[in-house]
């Protein structure tokens, strides 16, 4: 990746229950220590969240079912660090328990280093990649060739993208 250059991710899960249903208990309990081990991986630089410290209350195409993601990392080998070699892939693996299935959840784009896109940046971006598919402005993990650990564990999806929602 070039110096100057980080990569953003953005992506959303549509919840099954209310947050507050004892069905997304395990999921609301483990988000706060998903996002602090996020926070000390290596490569990490920022997420959105607001004053709950996570992003689960801001809403997201109009739905206050779609919890909304968006990080930015230093370069893909840490995000897929984080996603796929963490306590996070467990709660990946268990994601059709709490979240109805979504065709194309996830977005990534570059970003000048120091940027911190807002929602509307990801919205526009995943909306993007829905309609007109991978190009430099939208893509996912398949479009990304030093990208490694999302092929043999991307459990199962066959579209290259993940539904990663912590």
């Amino acid at each position: 990746m070039m110096q100057g250059r980080h990569l953003a991710q953005f992506n959303i899960a549509r919840i099954k229950y209310p947050l507050d249903d004892p069905r997304m208990a395990e999921f609301v309990d483990n988000v706060a220590r998903v996002n602090a081990l996020a926070e000390q991986i290596d490569g990490f630089v920022w997420r959105l969240q607001d004053d709950s410290g996570n992003a689960m209350g801001m809403q997201v195409y109009g739905d206050p079912r779609t919890l909304p993601n968006l990080t930015v990392w230093e370069n893909v080998e840490a995000l897929e660090r984080f996603v796929w070699k963490t306590v996070h892939s467990r709660f990946y693996g268990r994601r059709a328990e709490w979240f109805v299935h979504i065709e194309t959840p996830l977005v990534l784009w570059h970003v000048p280093a120091g940027h911190r896109p807002i929602m509307d940046e990801g919205v526009a971006r995943l909306d993007y990649l829905r309609e007109h598919g991978t190009s430099d402005f939208a893509f996912g993990w398949d479009a990304m060739p030093e990208a490694h650990h999302w092929k043999s564990a991307r459990c199962g999806t066959t579209t290259g993208h993940s539904e990663h929602a912590a």
